[in-house]
């Protein structure tokens, strides 16, 4: 199974240690991964704020990067929703719509490539403690990935995870929606970081590096002892 690793601008920037754990859970799993150095933004916040012409371009660079590639697999499910997406931003390109097509039909968020792909459940992950996770907007609502990280949860020896109140709600990040309408994202936060601390639990996991980053500064910023975890991390402790 040959993987090319698609590591997204938080990421590569921000949250490297989220990017080792997905190499070292998939090469654990078997698979053959590559990571082509000329990825760069898959041009969503500039997509979402308008800037389409602009977004396109960087669209275009993904789309060629990738364009060899048996599987794409990326810890991020909004990420991969905007490759999946790619279809319907070039629909009335001749040129481009069908390599579009060709990406968006081999990219995958990672729990869904792990239980949906690889037909796995179990990776052989321990972590002791209690924990409750967050599921984002573009990873759910968008992408529809469900149960494949509560699959692959239930099987982490010595983890207990709990039911978040109001799960389905937005942490309030959205990209630029965090900086555009600041007040509203606080109020957000502060509701979704309410419903966490009220769970008891010793970890907040989830898939979407925007999310976690934005829910751990507002954890950090109120003295919660609630240690944040992208799930590859999770899935990657043995």
């Amino acid at each position: 199974m040959k993987v090319s690793i698609f590591a997204t601008c938080l990421v590569d920037m921000f949250q490297t240690e989220v990017g080792r754990a997905t190499v070292e859970l998939l090469e654990r799993l078997g698979c053959e991964l590559d990571f082509p150095t000329t990825q760069l933004c898959c041009g969503q916040p500039a997509y979402n704020s308008g800037y389409v012409k602009e977004a396109r371009e960087a669209m275009k660079n993904m789309i060629r990067t990738f364009e060899h590639a048996q599987y794409v697999v990326t810890p991020s499910g909004s990420c991969a929703t905007m490759f999946r997406d790619y279809p319907h931003v070039f629909k009335n390109d001749s040129e481009w719509c069908e390599k579009a097509e060709s990406l968006a039909a081999k990219t995958y968020e990672l729990t869904q490539f792990i239980v949906e792909v690889l037909g796995v459940e179990d990776v052989g992950a321990k972590l002791q403690g209690k924990a409750t996770y967050h599921t984002s907007c573009h990873m759910t609502r968008l992408l529809k990935v469900g149960d494949a990280p509560f699959k692959l949860l239930q099987h982490v020896e010595g983890l207990e995870v709990k039911p978040l109140v109001n799960s389905h709600n937005c942490c309030g990040f959205g990209g630029t929606f965090a900086v555009k309408m600041g007040d509203i994202s606080e109020r957000m936060v502060d509701e979704k970081v309410n419903h966490i601390d009220e769970t008891e639990v010793d970890y907040l996991i989830g898939g979407d590096c925007g999310c976690l980053m934005n829910i751990g500064g507002r954890i950090e910023r109120r003295g919660k002892e609630i240690k944040v975890l992208h799930i590859a991390e999770v899935l990657n402790s043995h």
